[in-house]
């Protein structure tokens, strides 16, 4: 944005607070466990990071 530094970037234009954080994280979950539901009733597997390796 071209601000000196970035906290002046961040607090001009982000305004999180906990709440809003916890709210996300409650979001988050939701959508988790409806995945999961989804592939329990499709007969899907879950897709999880561990399946993945690096090689």
């Amino acid at each position: 944005m071209g601000h000196s530094e970035i906290g002046v970037t961040l607090n001009t234009y982000t305004h999180l607070g906990l709440e809003d954080a916890t709210d996300e994280l409650k979001r988050m979950e939701d959508l988790e466990n409806a995945r999961k539901e989804l592939d329990k009733t499709s007969g899907r597997k879950t897709v999880t990071q561990k399946m993945f390796r690096v090689v």
